[in-house]
């Protein structure tokens, strides 16, 4: 299994709602494809950013390294685009380099 950690900036920093965490899960699980091979998320919400811990089977192509990361961003990104709540607390993610 891979654990995958990523985080979204927060548009404008401030206390969060306290269900925010959970509404962040639901949002990722209910994006989740089964391709992505999502297993467990856990969130925490801080006053500038929210960070999320993916944990993904680990899967390797035959000819290269885990594609985890690639995995992580492409469902915090289809995530990001499908929720009006994302869009509008946090600011679009960006792939890692």
């Amino acid at each position: 299994m891979d654990l995958v950690y990523a985080s979204l900036r927060r548009k404008e920093p401030g206390p969060a709602p306290t269900q925010e965490s959970g509404e962040v899960v639901g949002i990722l699980w209910a994006h989740a494809l089964p391709g992505d091979a999502l297993q467990h998320v856990t969130v925490v919400c801080k006053a500038d950013q929210v960070d999320v811990l993916l944990y993904l089977l680990t899967r390797h192509p035959a000819d290269g390294p885990s594609t985890s990361v690639r995995t992580a961003h492409s469902l915090l990104a289809r995530s990001y685009r499908a929720s009006p709540l994302l869009a509008r607390r946090y600011h679009r993610p960006t792939p890692a380099d």
